[in-house]
């Protein structure tokens, strides 16, 4: 094998892997990702990839909770989508506000526009008020209405 031919197979890759490495020891001291000797091993076992998740951990050590536009809300919404219908968070049971068919004014409101979406004729399962039919016995009869 000629020294041209080893130069490019093996010496290249392995002194940027061991450059890599001994970045990823020295970085890591001074960013706070202890202890240095952990991530440059991760860093030697695992070639290429190794760098990349130190990479990744040491970028979210550069969180800023002051610069965070999602902080103190329920959602992440961007920015870009803030003038949007707002969501509501979860576990709130409230009736949206924004539903013209119900009016607020009883506890039955909600009741009262089920029965009134359907034109107050019951269904095929039977009356408004929670009779149940035989569903058998109620196709038959609808088709003679």
């Amino acid at each position: 094998m000629s020294d041209i031919l080893l130069a490019a197979i093996v010496v290249i890759p392995l002194t940027w892997h061991l450059a890599l490495t001994a970045f990823v020891y020295h970085d890591a001291g001074k960013v706070g990702l202890e202890p240095p000797k952990k991530w440059a091993a991760i860093t030697f076992c695992i070639p290429i990839f190794g760098f990349f998740i130190y990479i990744f951990e040491r970028s979210e050590l550069d969180y800023k909770p002051e610069e965070d536009p999602y902080k103190g809300q329920n959602y992440n919404i961007h920015p870009s989508r803030a003038d949007d219908s707002p969501l509501r968070s979860r576990g709130d049971d409230r009736p949206d506000p924004g539903d013209a068919e119900w009016d607020g004014t009883s506890d039955d409101a909600w009741t009262e526009t089920e029965s009134a979406s359907d034109g107050g004729d019951g269904d095929e399962w039977g009356a408004d008020r929670g009779e149940w039919g035989n569903q058998d016995d109620d196709a038959v009869d609808q088709g003679s209405r």
